[in-house]
């Protein structure tokens, strides 16, 4: 880690320039993109909502910031302004392209501190984050990278900051947490539904499979709602901000795919008691009953009632079993 950035602006300079609804439009005019409902392409047209995103992220101005999606650039610029290095991972091919140009442009100094992956975010494997591979997939967009200068080292991303397309919100977040044991903290903007559900405890209506897999080694809250004219194209609901900080699992006896296999079963059929939702990952009703018996947990008790910390007292239960 290259340490604290010594070219952050004092506080009391006036904000840096960042993308407007005039910058996206020219961008996308430009690059004849046209935002696509398959990749949930909404871009942020709103300075001042990119400021309020990375503040909220709490970056100390020392980490390595992991942007899934992008897009244009907007909040990557706002990421560069606080952050050491960002690694942006961008599935459109046109876009990954353009990113680097565009920090050269209006972040010239803060070139080389951006790394650009051109990758699905579902697809990025242990380890693949860490130090710099100049290739077709990979690229710095800085003046070292045009004189023919090696990558400096870059170890695994520590915050996770992302505009996330809701209909891949929560499976990217759960397979980041499970991939980068790196990531210590993230701020995720989602479909405001979704950040509910993230943020939800036990005994609320909309907790569910999310609300409880999140809470394996992260609290989670949520922080704000951001509204609809601040996107290019207006989606169709307003965004909820996600802040986590990440914790030790709640359990050593079990494993996360273990849990997770309970947690997937018991929410499977919302309205069957865990006694009868567990019976086909426990053999029987009656081996899911003395698991429950087990694990302190009522047979009748239905899943959304439990927290994550009880879901791991029942996985240990069945695999005594």
């Amino acid at each position: 880690m290259s340490g604290a950035r010594e070219d952050a602006a004092p506080a009391d300079e006036p904000a840096r320039p960042l993308l407007s609804a005039a910058h996206i439009r020219e961008l996308a005019d430009r690059l004849s993109i046209r935002p696509t409902k398959q990749w949930g392409q909404n871009f942020v047209i709103d300075p001042n909502t990119i400021r309020r995103i990375v503040g909220l992220a709490g970056l100390r101005g020392d980490e390595h910031v992991l942007e899934v999606g992008p897009g244009l650039g907007s909040l990557t610029l706002g990421l560069l302004d606080e952050a050491a290095e960002v690694t942006a991972v961008e599935i459109d091919p046109k876009l990954a392209a353009q990113l680097p140009e565009t920090v050269r442009t209006m972040r010239p100094e803060a070139a080389d501190r951006l790394t650009v992956v051109r990758q699905d975010a579902m697809r990025i494997g242990p380890g693949e984050l860490s130090g710099r591979v100049i290739g077709e997939e990979s690229s710095y967009g800085d003046a070292a990278a045009r004189k023919g200068d090696p990558a400096p080292e870059l170890g695994e991303p520590e915050v996770l900051v992302a505009n996330l397309p809701y209909n891949v919100a929560v499976p990217v977040v759960l397979h980041l947490l499970q991939t980068l044991p790196s990531l210590t903290k993230g701020l995720v903007m989602v479909q405001e539904e979704v950040a509910d559900r993230l943020a939800a405890g036990p005994g609320s209506k909309i907790y569910g499979v999310p609300s409880v897999k999140v809470a394996w080694d992260t609290e989670t809250r949520k922080v704000g709602v951001v509204g609809k004219r601040v996107f290019w194209p207006e989606p169709r609901i307003s965004s909820g901000l996600v802040r986590f900080d990440r914790h030790e699992p709640v359990s050593t006896d079990v494993s996360r795919a273990e849990v997770f296999a309970v947690v997937d079963s018991a929410f499977s059929q919302r309205r069957k008691t865990l006694r009868a939702a567990l019976s086909g990952l426990a053999g029987s009703g009656a081996a899911a009953e003395q698991a429950l018996m087990r694990a302190g947990v009522s047979p009748q008790a239905r899943g959304e009632t439990l927290d994550v910390a009880a879901f791991a007292r029942i996985a240990a239960a069945l695999q005594r079993a």
